[in-house]
């Protein structure tokens, strides 16, 4: 079991267990974080696209984050590290998948986050359909750890919200 750098390990979880919570009320992060809850609208008919492109860190790298991780699918256990920015200004984010699911209608994982992360706390990202209606959802909490990033303050929750909409940019292009 990774060791991570917070105690509310698998908070999100419930999103997988309530998909009608995913669509309406999501039900509340841990106090003490920051917290993230955006969604874009994907195309109809893309769930299957979009779910492939999620589970397997498409999405990510089509963000353009640099991916490494311990399998090629998302599950439970994978060891991920996500990398953003350039050169001395690429920020290396080491992960762990806390969860994953894979259903007709609801796809996607979240990770936590381990030693060496700048950032501590959970992110959910979940593709689901509701009839004709495709979604992602990116829903996370966090705190800042790294010197660099309590630096930053309110700038580093905006760089988290501007990259939860890149990830709906990206997905919606991998899936026309």
């Amino acid at each position: 079991m990774p060791s991570f750098t917070y105690p509310q390990t698998g908070a999100t979880a419930v999103l997988r267990h309530q998909a009608g919570s995913v669509r309406q009320a999501v039900p509340p992060l841990p106090a003490g974080y920051r917290h993230l809850r955006s969604r874009s609208r994907l195309r109809p008919g893309s769930f299957p696209a979009a779910a492939e492109a999620v589970l397997t860190w498409r999405m990510h790298r089509a963000a353009g984050a640099r991916v490494t991780a311990s399998a090629p699918r998302a599950e439970a256990g994978v060891l991920v590290t996500v990398g953003l920015g350039v050169g001395p200004l690429r920020i290396t984010a080491p992960c762990a998948v806390v969860w994953a699911v894979d259903e007709p209608d609801l796809a996607g994982f979240a990770y936590g986050t381990l030693p060496g992360h700048p950032a501590s706390g959970e992110e959910a990202f979940l593709v689901h359909r509701d009839g004709d209606r495709v979604w992602l959802s990116v829903v996370a909490f966090s705190r800042p750890v790294a010197p660099i990033m309590r630096l930053a303050g309110p700038l580093g929750a905006l760089a988290q919200r501007a990259y939860a909409h890149r990830l709906g940019t990206a997905l919606r292009r991998l899936t026309r």
